[in-house]
Protein backbone atom coordinates (compact mmCIF):
# COMPACT_ATOMS: atom_id res chain seq x y z
CA UNK A 1 0.00 0.00 0.00
CA UNK A 2 1.22 3.41 -0.55
CA UNK A 3 1.65 5.51 2.06
CA UNK A 4 -0.71 8.09 2.97
CA UNK A 5 -0.62 11.78 4.54
CA UNK A 6 -3.16 13.43 6.08
CA UNK A 7 -1.61 17.16 6.21
CA UNK A 8 -3.45 20.25 8.12
CA UNK A 9 -3.87 23.49 9.27
CA UNK A 10 -5.58 24.56 12.20
CA UNK A 11 -5.83 27.98 13.79
CA UNK A 12 -7.95 26.96 16.79
CA UNK A 13 -8.03 23.44 17.08
CA UNK A 14 -10.84 21.72 15.25
CA UNK A 15 -9.11 21.17 12.38
CA UNK A 16 -6.63 19.43 13.93
CA UNK A 17 -8.56 17.03 16.06
CA UNK A 18 -10.56 16.00 12.92
CA UNK A 19 -7.03 15.69 11.17
CA UNK A 20 -5.82 13.05 13.86
CA UNK A 21 -9.05 11.18 14.25
CA UNK A 22 -8.42 10.50 10.17
CA UNK A 23 -4.94 9.71 10.26
CA UNK A 24 -5.49 7.02 13.41
CA UNK A 25 -8.68 5.77 11.68
CA UNK A 26 -6.98 4.82 7.93
CA UNK A 27 -3.17 4.70 9.75
CA UNK A 28 -1.81 7.06 8.04
CA UNK A 29 1.21 9.96 8.20
CA UNK A 30 0.19 13.38 10.09
CA UNK A 31 1.81 16.68 8.96
CA UNK A 32 0.72 19.78 10.33
CA UNK A 33 1.21 22.83 8.53
CA UNK A 34 2.32 25.28 11.02
CA UNK A 35 2.78 29.64 10.26
CA UNK A 36 5.98 30.86 10.59
CA UNK A 37 4.50 33.21 12.70
CA UNK A 38 1.68 32.00 14.43
CA UNK A 39 -2.09 33.61 14.52
CA UNK A 40 -2.60 35.13 17.48
CA UNK A 41 -6.56 35.46 18.78
CA UNK A 42 -6.62 39.00 17.25
CA UNK A 43 -5.26 37.96 14.11
CA UNK A 44 -7.97 35.44 13.63
CA UNK A 45 -10.94 38.22 14.50
CA UNK A 46 -13.03 38.28 11.14
CA UNK A 47 -15.07 41.08 12.75
CA UNK A 48 -11.91 42.80 12.09
CA UNK A 49 -11.05 44.00 8.42
CA UNK A 50 -7.71 44.74 9.56
CA UNK A 51 -7.12 41.38 11.35
CA UNK A 52 -4.15 39.70 9.43
CA UNK A 53 -6.51 36.85 8.35
CA UNK A 54 -9.08 39.48 7.03
CA UNK A 55 -6.34 41.10 5.45
CA UNK A 56 -4.45 37.66 3.98
CA UNK A 57 -8.00 36.65 3.01
CA UNK A 58 -8.73 39.95 0.76
CA UNK A 59 -5.24 39.32 -1.15
CA UNK A 60 -5.87 36.62 -3.03
CA UNK A 61 -2.05 36.70 -3.64
CA UNK A 62 -1.04 36.69 0.16
CA UNK A 63 0.97 33.50 0.82
CA UNK A 64 1.96 33.10 4.63
CA UNK A 65 5.26 31.59 5.05
CA UNK A 66 5.05 27.66 6.74
CA UNK A 67 7.28 27.16 9.39
CA UNK A 68 8.48 23.30 8.42
CA UNK A 69 8.80 21.95 5.15
CA UNK A 70 7.76 18.30 5.19
CA UNK A 71 10.80 16.57 3.22
CA UNK A 72 9.34 13.42 2.00
CA UNK A 73 6.07 14.64 -0.20
CA UNK A 74 7.86 12.53 -3.03
CA UNK A 75 6.61 9.41 -0.52
CA UNK A 76 3.00 9.81 -0.68
CA UNK A 77 0.18 9.10 -3.23
CA UNK A 78 -2.63 10.16 -1.53
CA UNK A 79 -2.91 13.34 0.54
CA UNK A 80 -5.87 14.46 2.62
CA UNK A 81 -5.76 18.22 3.32
CA UNK A 82 -7.61 19.74 5.79
CA UNK A 83 -8.13 23.07 6.89
CA UNK A 84 -10.79 25.74 8.39
CA UNK A 85 -12.89 27.55 6.30
CA UNK A 86 -12.35 31.23 6.19
CA UNK A 87 -14.05 33.41 3.78
CA UNK A 88 -15.91 30.85 2.19
CA UNK A 89 -12.65 29.26 1.03
CA UNK A 90 -9.22 27.75 2.26
CA UNK A 91 -7.11 29.78 4.10
CA UNK A 92 -4.15 31.63 2.23
CA UNK A 93 -1.49 28.89 3.99
CA UNK A 94 -2.77 26.28 1.88
CA UNK A 95 -2.14 27.94 -1.11
CA UNK A 96 1.23 27.83 0.64
CA UNK A 97 1.31 24.68 0.85
CA UNK A 98 0.18 23.42 -2.63
CA UNK A 99 2.50 25.85 -4.01
CA UNK A 100 5.71 24.53 -2.14
CA UNK A 101 4.93 20.61 -3.61
CA UNK A 102 4.68 18.84 -6.82
CA UNK A 103 1.40 17.21 -6.58
CA UNK A 104 1.49 15.39 -9.90
CA UNK A 105 0.35 12.31 -10.36
CA UNK A 106 -0.84 12.19 -6.27
CA UNK A 107 -4.55 12.15 -5.10
CA UNK A 108 -5.40 14.99 -2.94
CA UNK A 109 -8.66 14.89 -0.88
CA UNK A 110 -9.74 18.30 0.86
CA UNK A 111 -11.77 18.12 3.89
CA UNK A 112 -12.58 21.15 5.78
CA UNK A 113 -13.90 22.21 9.25
CA UNK A 114 -17.10 24.98 9.41
CA UNK A 115 -20.02 25.65 11.92
CA UNK A 116 -21.52 26.11 8.71
CA UNK A 117 -20.45 27.22 5.38
CA UNK A 118 -19.24 24.75 2.96
CA UNK A 119 -16.37 23.82 1.27
CA UNK A 120 -16.71 26.50 -1.28
CA UNK A 121 -15.06 27.04 -3.94
CA UNK A 122 -11.30 25.60 -1.83
CA UNK A 123 -11.51 22.33 -4.76
CA UNK A 124 -11.28 24.21 -7.56
CA UNK A 125 -8.74 26.60 -6.08
CA UNK A 126 -6.41 23.33 -5.02
CA UNK A 127 -6.98 22.00 -8.27
CA UNK A 128 -5.79 25.25 -10.04
CA UNK A 129 -2.74 24.89 -7.49
CA UNK A 130 -2.19 21.49 -8.50
CA UNK A 131 -1.42 20.48 -11.97
CA UNK A 132 -1.63 17.41 -13.28
CA UNK A 133 -3.34 15.99 -9.50
CA UNK A 134 -6.42 14.37 -8.86
CA UNK A 135 -8.59 15.84 -6.69
CA UNK A 136 -11.69 15.03 -5.32
CA UNK A 137 -14.20 16.71 -4.02
CA UNK A 138 -14.20 17.57 -0.83
CA UNK A 139 -16.14 17.30 2.65
CA UNK A 140 -16.92 19.26 5.50
CA UNK A 141 -17.42 18.36 8.87
CA UNK A 142 -18.47 19.55 12.07
CA UNK A 143 -16.53 20.27 15.48
CA UNK A 144 -17.94 16.75 16.82
CA UNK A 145 -17.89 13.60 14.30
CA UNK A 146 -17.56 10.08 15.02
CA UNK A 147 -14.43 8.42 14.18
CA UNK A 148 -16.25 5.64 12.68
CA UNK A 149 -18.05 8.59 10.13
CA UNK A 150 -14.59 9.93 9.55
CA UNK A 151 -13.29 6.13 8.83
CA UNK A 152 -16.30 5.23 6.45
CA UNK A 153 -15.51 9.01 4.47
CA UNK A 154 -11.69 8.35 4.18
CA UNK A 155 -11.88 4.81 3.17
CA UNK A 156 -13.33 5.05 -0.41
CA UNK A 157 -10.16 6.86 -1.22
CA UNK A 158 -7.66 4.70 -0.43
Amino acid sequence: MSKILVAYFSAGGTTGKIAIKIAKAIEADVYPITPKIPYKSADLNWMNKNSRSSVEMNDKSSRPEIANKLQNMEDYKVIFLGFPIWWYREPSIIDTFMESYDFKGKTIIPFCTSGGSDIGESGKNIEKLAPGANVKEGKRFKRIVRSTTLKEWASQFI
